[in-house]
């Protein structure tokens, strides 16, 4: 079956094709505003699944990843920062505190209608930091996209002391090793992808 990623973020892009399998993108359109007393988890959950779904009904016969992440820091959620200001702003909140990441993953058959959904924690603690290695982090690598302002995959892991997870790929935006179980669970095995011609 066609595989495709039901977002349009290039972190996610690069960590699905670790897997080795060919996938197509397509951007989803679905209201990523929590719902009134939602807790961050199944707001995650709630989206990942909206997002497959949305993509669905453009690819009725492959299988949709569908993923989002809530980033939380003593209970107020994190978004993207989309500035230097915020960015920094963001840091400096950050800085030798534990932040709590919540990143959602569902695999949608979209010809069968059977979904698979799991959340991935990640328990993060942020560095004593100073101002100056704020400023300067924020120079180098700009993640004025990213969710806590931080680039774990690049010079970012220079903020964080420790995270503890069951996926480091959960961090940047995409659990492989749930994906890979959920991949299996329809037929899909990566390490044996392509299938042999049958003869």
């Amino acid at each position: 079956m066609q595989l495709v990623l039901a977002s349009t973020s290039p972190f996610r892009r690069e960590l699905l094709s670790r897997l080795g399998v060919p996938f197509q993108v397509s951007a989803p359109a679905v209201d990523e505003t929590p719902l009134p007393g939602e807790r961050p988890d199944d707001t995650a959950q709630r989206l990942s699944l909206l997002k497959a779904r949305a993509v669905a009904e453009k690819y009725p016969d492959a299988l949709i990843i569908g993923s989002d992440q809530v980033a939380l820091l003593e209970g107020r959620q994190l978004g993207k920062p989309g500035s230097h200001e915020k960015a920094v702003e963001q840091l400096r909140a950050m800085r030798g505190k534990a932040l709590e990441f919540h990143t959602a993953l569902t695999l949608l058959n979209a010809r069968t209608g059977h979904s698979q959904t799991a959340n991935v924690p990640v328990r993060l603690v942020m560095r004593e930091y100073t101002d100056a290695q704020i400023e300067a982090y924020l120079r180098k690598d700009q993640p004025y996209n990213c969710c806590g302002s931080a680039r774990s995959e690049s010079l970012g892991i220079a903020l964080i002391a420790r995270y503890e997870t069951e996926d480091p790929n959960a961090l940047v935006g995409l659990p492989l090793i749930k994906l890979t179980e959920m991949l299996a669970n329809e037929g899909l095995d990566v390490l044996t992808w392509p299938p042999a011609p049958s003869t």
